[in-house]
């Protein structure tokens, strides 16, 4: 079982926060998987990584973030442009039909009928690849957010274990001195006089 560092944090292990975090960022990946990534690295917990990005880092890089989400954006856009062609277009066999005596009008028709409906199949494929397109990025910003409140809840867990263990000790120390208060009460020995001028012990 894997030791999970408490020490800490490095400069080096700032940068290589920043530089997997903004990796993510820019590929359209989500932070809480940079945050597990940068965790088996380092060695220690996400949550930890997502605390340290949150409470520190996040702010040296504003710059950064706002680069990487830009080339995200342009990505995107570039992958929404390099949509495949049309599949099962034979140009040349159609192209044949329109050489030497062979153009008809029958053959003109049946020409343009078929282009309708590739245009068609096209178009069809067009909007089912953007409306996939759109419920991926639903379903991206769904997972950062549910990852983000993970990340949240196990922060406060954190923080409430280690008042908790606070606590405890706080408790242990104060047990501790009632236990030696009661032990001097018990060393105290009482005397008293009796009737001849002599001191004598007294039993509780």
């Amino acid at each position: 079982m894997s030791t999970v560092r408490q020490d800490a944090w490095t400069q080096d292990e700032d940068l290589l926060l920043a530089e997997v975090v903004l990796r993510y960022i820019r590929d359209g990946g989500t932070q809480l998987t940079a945050f597990e990534e940068v965790g088996k690295k380092l060695s220690r917990t996400s949550a930890a990584c997502g605390f340290r990005w949150n409470s520190y880092v996040r702010k040296q890089y504003k710059s950064g973030i706002e680069l990487a989400k830009k080339q995200r954006k342009e990505l995107k856009k570039e992958q929404s442009l390099n949509l495949p062609e049309p599949v099962g277009i034979d140009y040349n066999s159609l192209n044949s039909k329109f050489q030497g005596d062979n153009l008809t009008i029958s053959a003109v028709i049946s020409y343009l009928n078929h282009l309708e409906q590739l245009e068609n199949e096209y178009t069809k494929l067009k909007e089912e690849n953007y409306t996939l397109k759109r419920k991926i990025e639903n379903l991206e910003k769904e997972v950062q957010i549910l990852g983000e409140a993970k990340l949240e809840l196990e922060t406060s867990m954190s923080l409430v274990e280690e008042d908790y263990r606070a606590l405890i000790e706080i408790m242990e120390r104060a047990r501790k001195m009632v236990v030696l208060q009661d032990e001097e009460k018990n060393k105290k020995v009482k005397f008293q006089m009796d009737r001849n001028g002599n001191l004598e012990r007294v039993e509780k």
